[in-house]
């Protein structure tokens, strides 16, 4: 690892194998905590290449425990997180809203790092137990149209890293990476990113993977649709920069899509919202989000047509019926 940290610190890049060696030997134990942290450093210094970034996705996938949805024709919603924005868990909101709309998600996530509450705290807390059981998990997305892929549960020959990931509290490159190593391999992928840049990245790999793909980031920083200014989204289709108005909605204010301070609050939050007593501002940015993983899914539909099935699915309680759902299949 001396000679490796020493080639990144003149400022030289891995090659796709170097750094798919790198991250195996990270989860075999190889490295002590300290050169993994240094490690982790050099790509808060530096913009990852392509070629880095692919090489870390193989590695990944190589370890990781995979799990077959052959059959459903699956999406999966995921921001990188690491925007430092400490918004309410907007993407499972709209994870629920898109099953409710009649989506099959496989939502993949872990708990929040750089944030207070990430999606499997809150799904935790609600009472959803995480497992690796192909059954089970065909089953939840069979009769409810969600279910939930807890990283560390999918990727074991991770553990190494997340004390790490832990005490450094920041957003590191595993933070890209985890929209790119669902274990469910979704077809259709709704990705926020915190940086354009990421963005560029994602755009460039995705367009390698035979996947439906929709990458968006607000322009103030958010790793999703906020509708606090204007929108960048990528696709297949190309590049558009949509504004809160060519959602339907008006602009908003920032604190008004602020997140809790610990798990029980941010809970309260993602309940409150399903059971129909979320404000104006709330609302409108999960069904935006939720909107934009339809569309992703059904390019025959036009906007307005997956806006209104977003609206249905919340405001007809169609998404508490899943999470409800889901909730009794755990006894």
């Amino acid at each position: 690892m001396r000679a490796i940290l020493e080639n990144l610190y003149k400022q030289r890049y891995l090659t796709k194998e170097e750094s798919k060696d790198i991250l195996i030997h990270f989860a075999s134990g190889a490295y002590n905590l300290s050169q993994m942290a240094s490690f982790l450093t050099v790509f808060q210094m530096r913009n990852i290449t392509i070629e880095e970034m692919d090489g870390f996705r193989q590695a990944m996938l190589e370890l990781c425990i995979p799990v077959d949805f052959n059959g459903f024709n699956t999406i999966d919603l995921c921001g990188t997180g690491g925007d430092g924005k400490n918004t309410f868990n907007i993407s499972t909101l709209a994870s629920f809203i898109a099953a409710g709309a009649g989506a099959k998600v496989t939502k993949h996530g872990n708990y929040g790092v750089s944030s207070s509450c990430g999606s499997s705290n809150v799904l935790e807390y609600l009472g959803y137990n995480f497992s690796s059981d192909q059954e089970k998990l065909n089953r939840e997305l069979d009769q409810t149209g969600f279910c939930y892929l807890h990283a560390p549960f999918f990727h074991p020959a991770m553990k190494n890293v997340a004390p790490v990931r832990k005490e450094l509290g920041v957003k590191t490159f595993f933070n890209m990476l985890g929209p790119l190593v669902n274990p469910g391999n979704p077809e259709n992928q709704l990705i926020g990113v915190f940086h354009p840049e990421v963005g560029r990245l994602y755009n460039y790999m995705y367009q390698n993977l035979d996947k439906n793909y929709t990458i968006v980031y607000s322009l103030e920083g958010y790793d999703e649709i906020t509708l606090t200014g204007n929108t960048k989204v990528e696709s297949s289709g190309g590049s558009q920069l949509f504004t809160p108005e060519d959602f339907g909605f008006e602009r908003i204010q920032p604190e008004l899509i602020r997140g809790g301070d610990d798990i029980p609050s941010s809970a309260k939050i993602f309940v409150d919202i399903l059971e129909g007593n979320g404000t104006n501002a709330q609302n409108n940015v999960v069904i935006a989000n939720a909107a934009a993983a339809l569309e992703t899914l059904h390019p025959e539909k036009s906007r307005q047509e997956c806006l209104q099935l977003a609206k249905d699915a919340l405001y007809g309680k169609k998404a508490l019926k899943v999470l409800n759902k889901l909730l009794e299949l755990q006894a």
